[in-house]
């Protein structure tokens, strides 16, 4: 077998072809955008390229042919509820159904990672973002929606036989969202009576020409709700309407909503119509026809499903039935106005039983899951999950 850095563009294609010969057979399977993917390792396009540092490797067999690929990273940013110690994480990777070529890609972004004073690996995560790239996916192998990771079954075998043991699981959940197909459970609508009654509450959804009004809510719900939470850091009003403003093509603006009192956010959800049922028709490029194609199906098919993005409600609101109040008024208008017949909610880790509990009341049904490994180099260290948080 061949290891190689990628350092050429044409490694960087051999990168990308690996993905598509592990998985074109699949007919589940949807070819990622290539520049999602390479835009993950372009420090003009990835923030978090200032704070670490990270490399690719491609692997072949002695006929010169694609059988796997992996990236390490380190990222001083990086860090879960109760580390001690540094952690470097593994991405992007894809193997043939072979622990020996396998093994080869693990201990060499594990040799590249000691050598930088790391302790263990995380993976596959992303260099950035977790809502993308992150997780080997051992249950629900339908369709993907964007920027998440699919991958054979067999991987989760790769991972446990090498050493890796799970961290947190990451749940996705579905809900069906047909007219005559679901109700909500009859707490919700007591929880709406209770709040649409009082005039200090109101709950609306979005509107692309208010965007900058938007975004700074949204700022102000995220910092209340999350920014708090060990390894999240508070987003300004400007990174919060440029993340807006990059959605902006895909937007459907009665898909978002925000709940005020008195005028004041205080709890938001964000969804996004799930743009990998147009994705899947262009073979992963997006030049001038393959914008065109994309635009053309957007605005003439017809999405059946949408993505749940990110959840917040301030602290003084938890447990009032106010997100229930405002999941009533969404779903008046959803139901009502648009196509979609299923909402898929974005993966949840175990590790947050409050969000999974919401979740299930509901009424959605586990659609997915997908592991973030964790491997220790000291192999006499006591492995401990992510701790659950209160």
């Amino acid at each position: 077998m061949m290891l190689t850095e990628v350092l050429s563009k044409n490694d960087e294609r051999a990168f990308i072809k690996v993905h598509i010969l592990i998985n074109e057979k699949d007919p589940n399977w949807i070819r990622p955008l290539d520049k999602d993917v390479l835009s993950a390792f372009d420090p003009k396009q990835n923030k978090y390229l200032q704070n670490g540092e990270v490399i690719r490797w491609i692997l072949r067999d002695n006929n010169e042919n694609l059988i796997g690929r992996i990236a390490a990273f380190v990222n001083k940013r990086y860090k879960n509820k109760g580390d001690q110690f540094p952690v470097g994480g593994i991405g992007f990777f894809d193997c043939i159904e072979d622990q020996e070529s396998a093994n080869l890609l693990f201990d060499t972004a594990k040799a590249w990672l000691i050598q930088r004073g790391m302790q263990a690996m995380d993976g596959p995560i992303n260099f950035g973002d977790r809502d993308k790239w992150w997780g080997v996916l051992t249950e629900g192998f339908h369709p993907p929606i964007y920027n998440m990771n699919f991958n054979p079954p067999y991987y989760q075998k790769l991972y446990e036989e090498y050493g890796f043991r799970t961290f947190y699981n990451q749940i996705c959940w579905s809900l069906s969202v047909a007219s005559n197909s679901h109700q909500l459970d009859p707490k919700f609508y007591e929880a709406h009576k209770k709040f649409d009654a009082n005039p200090d509450f109101k709950a609306v959804h979005i509107k692309k020409n208010q965007l900058p009004k938007f975004a700074n809510d949204l700022s102000i719900v995220y910092n209340k709700a999350w920014a708090k939470h060990e390894g999240n850091k508070e987003l300004s009003a400007q990174q919060a309407l440029k993340l807006l403003t990059s959605m902006k093509p895909v937007l459907d603006e009665k898909l978002m909503w925000f709940v005020y009192h008195k005028n004041e956010p205080v709890v938001m959800w964000l969804n996004l119509p799930d743009i990998n049922q147009i994705i899947k028709h262009l073979g992963g490029q997006f030049g001038l026809w393959a914008k065109l194609k994309f635009y053309l199906i957007k605005t003439f098919g017809k999405n059946r499903s949408f993505v749940g993005l990110a959840f917040g409600i301030v602290p003084e609101f938890q447990g009032s039935g106010l997100d229930y109040y405002m999941i009533v008024e969404a779903e008046k208008v959803i139901k009502s106005t648009r196509s979609y017949k299923n909402l898929e909610l974005y993966w949840q880790g175990d590790f947050n039983p409050k969000i999974l509990n919401i979740s299930k009341n509901l009424g959605s049904k586990k659609s997915r899951n997908l592991i973030t490994y964790r491997y220790l180099f000291d192999r006499n260290k006591s492995f401990e999950r992510h701790p659950i948080l209160e």
